[in-house]
């Protein structure tokens, strides 16, 4: 297993860690063996384990108290890492059924002039908890 995966392991794998790890992982030195150099210099390849963190808690801030598209601007200032991090994160599309409610969740990451965007779909259950909604 990789050092930067093996981070990320001990980071909460809530709903856009979730998504973002696996980002990671094909930014990895494997994405170079798979021929995925596209993804070199993209703002997921800056981003550290504490920008992680600072992105994930802006996904739950956005989630629980954002109106659908309504954003939340988030940074990674105060993380420790020298490459400056910005974006939005923008639920929408709310959906209702029972005790579950799911959103479309859109994560917009700009770092060195790139702009990278991830839109998963999470859900909250009984438990409390968003998850990513595993297509």
């Amino acid at each position: 297993m990789s050092q930067p995966t093996h981070g990320l392991k001990r980071v909460s794998t809530q709903i856009t860690l979730s998504l973002v790890a696996g980002c990671v992982l094909l930014a990895s030195g494997a994405a170079q063996a798979a021929n995925l150099g596209f993804l070199n210099n993209t703002p997921i390849t800056y981003m550290k384990q504490r920008d992680l963190q600072i992105l994930n808690k802006s996904a739950h801030t956005a989630l629980d108290t954002k109106q659908d598209g309504e954003s939340l601007d988030w940074n990674n200032e105060g993380a420790g890492n020298p490459v400056a991090v910005t974006g939005t994160i923008t639920p929408s599309d709310t959906d209702k059924k029972g005790d579950r409610t799911c959103r479309k969740l859109t994560m917009v990451a700009h770092a060195k002039g790139q702009t990278q965007t991830w839109a998963p779909t999470v859900c909250k259950t009984e438990g409390g908890k968003w998850a990513l909604l595993k297509q």
